[in-house]
């Protein structure tokens, strides 16, 4: 299954090498983050895929080349990373509190846009919602927010 998500987002994301120095760390984290909550459950589909892309892009404002790249990126990252450790510390370090919200309600849209809500990734969500210090009405209002939006 890793091999097919692993290829999908090959064939869908075919961009030069980018430069880790070059990317914005906190964009990095975030992009890393929802891509957790669109591979945990194992059923990662284009919807998923698109959800992710409309994040990114709305929370970050980024170019379509910057965007693509980024993705590919924080999807190697996250790959090879043995830990949610790296990316929720650069949130705590960058992140206000409202961008918390906001990147918290990201991932719910992710996890929502496939139409089912898979057991993985709302507790996922909940996990990095405890590292990056939400407050749990924060957390269930942006469940909220991103069900019902």
């Amino acid at each position: 299954m890793l091999d097919r998500i692993k290829s999908f987002f090959s064939e869908l994301l075919e961009t030069e090498e980018v430069n880790l120095e070059e990317s914005d760390p906190r964009h990095l984290a975030a992009a890393a983050l929802m891509i957790e909550i669109a591979t945990i459950d194992e059923h990662f589909d284009a919807t998923e895929i698109q959800a992710l892309v409309r994040e990114l892009q709305a929370q970050f404002q980024l170019d379509s080349e910057t965007l693509h790249g980024l993705i590919d990126l924080a999807r190697r990252e996250s790959a090879s990373s043995t830990s949610l450790y790296q990316f929720t510390r650069c949130v705590n370090d960058e992140f206000s509190p409202e961008e918390k919200f906001t990147l918290l309600e990201g991932m719910w849209r992710i996890a929502y846009a496939d139409g089912n809500l898979d057991k993985y990734e709302e507790y996922m969500i909940r996990r990095i919602a405890d590292l990056i210090h939400v407050a749990h009405g924060d957390f269930i209002r942006a469940k909220h927010a991103a069900r019902d939006g």
